[in-house]
C-alpha cells in the first residue's frame, strides 16, 4: 500500500508525510474563498452552542412521551445541531483542514448531545448508574468484597471499576461518586477521542479522514454504553489496547514490544479483565483476528496470550463462582446459538407504539454503518490491506455464542463501530495518494451529499440515545421515597418491586433483599396481570424471607412497563389501587411520584414464606445496562 497508509508491511520503511498541497493559481479569489470558509468554522461552533444552551431552556422533561426527549426538545436545539453538523462538513471540505477547530467541533458535538440530559434531569440518569454508586458506597463502607450481596454478587467477582472509583473517593475525599456521576457521559464520551485518535492516527496520517472518523463514530454511537458502568470503562480500555497494537503493527522498527510499552499493556489487561465480564472475551476474539495475518503474530501474539492467562486465571479464582452457577447457560448458548436472538420489544404487555419506530431506526443506522463499511472494502481496495476488516468482523460472531440478556448484538455493533466508522470515513473523505493529481475541492453536490449523510446519521443517533428516555430519567420525589426507605428499613428487610426501575434501590443492598416480579416465573407475572394483589402475595411468599417487607412503586416502574411492554402498562396503577384497598399493606410515604407500602399483616396463608417451593426466577438481567 502506497501514500499515507500504513500497512505493517512496510513497517521498516519510513511513513513519508502526507503530500503538501501545490498553490491554488486563482489568488485573490482562493484566499477570498478561504477567508469566508475560515469565518464559517470559527463562528459556527460558539453560535450552535450558544443556540443549544438557549434551547434547553424550554424544555419541561415531565411532558416526554414514547419517544423520550425527541417530543420535548424545541426546535432551537436541532437548529444547533444541524448547524454545527453543517460547520463541520465545511472545515472538513476545505482546501486544509484547522488543527484546532475539528476537535472544537467533535466536543461541541458531544457535549449538545451527551450534557443535555445531564443538564435537564435533577438526579442521575439509568438505573443502572445509580446502582453502580451504591456499589462502589458498599466496598468503601464494608472496606472490600461486600458481605450477603444477594443478586448483586457478579460485582465482588468483577470489582476492578468500582476499586477504582473507591480509590478517587479516598484520594479527594468525596463522600460519594454520586458527585460526578451525574456528569460521566459527556466526560467520558470527551475521554474517548484520544484512543480513537491513537487508533486512527496508527492508520493514515490524512487529518480530513481521522476527524471525519471520530464525527461518525460519535454520531452513530446510539447504544448508550456511556455512563458511569464497567463496560464504560471497559470500552475505554478496550479502545485504547486497540490502538496500541495497531500503533506497534504499523510502526517502522522491529515488531518486538519494548518491555515498559509490554509492561503497560499487560497491566491495562490486568484492569480490564477484573472490571466485566464481557470486554476481555471481546479483547480476546480481536486479538485472535489480528493473528491471522502472519505478519502480525509476532507483535499480536503476546498480548493474546497474555490476555488468555489473565481471563483463566479470573476465572478460575475471583469468578470461580459466577462460572459455576452459569456453565450450564454457557453450553446451551453454544450448542444452540438460535437461543441468543435477541427479544425484540417482547413482553406480557404491548410496548409503546413510538417504540416499535425507534427500534426499526436504531437498527436501520447499524445495518446502514455496516453496510457502507462494506461498500468501503469494495471501493476504498486500500483499506483491505490495513486491521480494519479484522477490527470490524471480530465481534460480530458473538451474538451466537452468547445472548447476553438480549444484548449481545448491540454490543457487537459497539465494538465494531471504531473500524466502522473509519471504513463509512473513507466514503465522505476522499483520500489522495502518491503519484495521483491533486484533489479539486469538493462540488457544492458532494458537499450536500456529506451534510445529508451526516445528518442521517445524528437522526438515528437522537431515536436511539433520547428515545426511551421517559423511564431513564427520575425525578427528585422518586429519590425522596427511596431516601425514605433508607432511614426506615431495619435490616433483614425484603422490599418489593414491580421492576427494577427506581433510583438508588440498591443502596445498602447487603441489609435487606429485594423482589422484583418482573423478574419472576412467567405464571407468577401473568398472575399479577389478572390479579394484582394475588400476585403480589404469591412474589412475597416465593421470594421473601421471614422479616419485614416493604412495597414500593413509583413513576420510573410505570414509565417502564409502559415504554418496553415487558407488563402491560397499567400494571404498577392497578397493584397500587389493590394495595391501597386491602389490609395487609399499610402507605407509610407517599407523594405525587411514589409510594411506600409496609406489610402489616403477613398471617395469610398465601403471605407464608414457602422457600421449599420458591422457583429460580430472581435473576437480574445481565450487567451494563440496556
Amino acid at each position: 500500500m502506497a501514500g499515507t497508509l500504513r500497512p505493517p508491511a512496510t513497517r521498516n520503511t519510513p511513513v513519508p508525510p502526507a503530500p503538501a498541497e501545490p498553490a491554488d493559481p486563482r489568488g485573490v479569489r482562493t484566499n477570498r474563498r478561504v477567508t469566508v470558509r475560515t469565518v464559517v468554522t470559527c463562528a459556527v461552533p460558539p453560535v450552535a452552542l450558544t443556540l443549544w444552551l438557549l434551547s434547553l431552556r424550554h424544555v419541561h422533561v415531565g411532558r416526554m412521551g414514547d419517544l423520550g426527549l425527541l417530543q420535548v426538545l424545541p426546535v432551537l436545539f436541532w437548529v444547533a445541531l444541524g448547524l454545527l453538523t453543517l460547520g463541520f462538513v465545511v472545515t472538513l471540505h476545505a482546501d486544509r483542514l484547522s488543527r484546532v477547530w475539528p476537535a472544537v467541533y467533535v466536543v461541541s458535538l458531544i457535549a449538545i448531545i451527551h450534557a443535555t440530559p445531564s443538564i435537564l434531569y435533577p438526579t442521575l440518569r439509568y438505573s443502572w448508574a445509580w446502582k453502580h454508586v451504591d456499589v462502589v458506597d458498599a466496598l468503601l463502607r464494608n472496606g472490600g468484597a461486600v458481605p450477603h450481596p444477594g443478586w448483586l454478587d457478579i460485582y465482588n467477582q468483577w470489582p476492578g471499576f468500582f476499586a477504582a472509583n473507591g480509590l478517587v473517593l479516598r484520594l479527594t475525599g468525596l463522600p460519594s461518586a454520586m458527585g460526578y456521576a451525574h456528569w460521566a457521559t459527556p466526560v467520558v464520551n470527551v475521554l474517548m477521542i484520544g484512543p480513537l485518535l491513537l487508533l486512527y492516527r496508527s492508520l493514515t496520517r490524512q487529518r480530513k479522514l481521522i476527524w471525519g472518523a471520530v464525527w461518525i463514530f460519535f454520531s452513530c454511537s446510539w447504544i448508550g454504553q456511556d455512563y458511569f458502568a464497567p463496560q464504560t470503562f471497559d470500552f475505554l480500555l478496550y479502545v485504547t489496547l486497540i490502538g496500541l497494537v495497531v500503533k506497534q503493527l504499523t510502526s517502522p522498527g522491529p515488531p518486538r514490544w519494548r518491555l515498559p510499552l509490554l509492561g503497560m499493556v499487560v497491566l491495562m489487561e490486568t484492569v480490564l479483565v477484573s472490571s466485566h465480564q464481557l470486554t476481555p472475551l471481546m479483547l480476546i476474539v480481536t486479538l485472535t483476528a489480528l493473528s491471522v495475518p502472519r505478519r502480525n503474530r509476532r507483535t499480536v501474539l503476546p498480548v493474546l496470550a497474555s490476555a488468555v492467562v489473565l481471563q483463566a486465571v479470573w476465572f478460575a479464582t475471583a469468578a470461580r463462582p459466577y462460572i459455576a452457577a452459569n456453565l450450564g447457560s454457557f453450553i446451551k448458548a453454544l450448542t444452540s446459538p438460535d437461543s441468543n436472538a435477541p427479544t425484540w420489544l417482547t413482553g406480557l404487555g404491548t410496548p409503546a407504539a413510538g417504540q416499535i419506530l425507534l427500534a426499526w431506526i436504531d437498527r436501520g443506522l447499524s445495518a446502514a454503518v455496516l453496510l457502507l463499511a462494506v461498500v468501503a472494502l469494495v471501493r476504498r481496495r486500500w483499506t483491505r490491506h490495513t486491521v480494519l476488516p479484522w477490527l470490524a468482523l471480530a465481534p460480530l460472531p458473538m451474538p451466537a455464542l452468547n445472548s447476553y440478556g438480549g444484548e449481545m448484538i448491540f454490543r457487537a455493533f459497539m465494538f465494531a463501530l471504531p473500524a466502522t466508522a473509519m471504513l463509512t470515513a473513507t466514503l465522505v473523505v476522499r483520500v489522495r495518494q502518491p503519484g495521483m493529481p491533486r484533489i479539486r475541492p469538493p462540488g457544492w453536490l458532494r458537499v450536500a451529499a456529506t451534510y445529508v449523510l451526516l445528518l442521517g446519521f445524528l437522526g438515528g443517533l437522537v431515536f436511539g440515545y433520547y428515545g426511551k428516555e421517559q423511564m431513564e430519567y427520575f425525578t427528585a420525589k422518586e429519590a425522596s421515597a427511596t431516601s425514605y426507605l433508607d432511614r426506615v428499613v431495619p435490616t433483614g428487610s425484603t422490599i418489593v418491586s414491580v421492576t427494577n426501575n427506581i433510583p438508588n434501590i440498591d443502596n445498602q443492598y447487603e441489609l435487606h433483599s429485594r423482589v422484583v416480579i418482573a423478574w419472576n416465573s412467567v405464571q407468577n407475572r401473568r398472575l399479577l396481570i389478572s390479579s394484582p394483589l394475588a400476585g403480589l402475595e404469591e412474589a412475597v411468599a416465593l421470594d421473601a424471607p421471614p422479616g419485614p417487607v416493604y412495597l414500593i412503586l413509583n413513576r420510573g416502574q410505570t414509565a417502564e412497563c409502559y415504554i418496553t411492554g415487558v407488563l402491560p402498562a397499567d400494571t404498577v396503577s392497578r397493584l397500587e389501587t389493590a394495595v391501597d384497598h386491602s389490609r395487609i399493606f399499610a402507605p407509610v410515604y407517599r407523594n405525587s411520584d411514589a409510594v411506600v407500602y409496609v406489610l402489616v399483616d403477613r398471617s395469610n396463608p398465601a403471605l407464608q414464606p414457602r422457600p421449599g417451593q420458591s422457583k429460580p426466577s430472581q435473576q437480574q438481567p445481565q450487567q451494563g445496562g440496556r
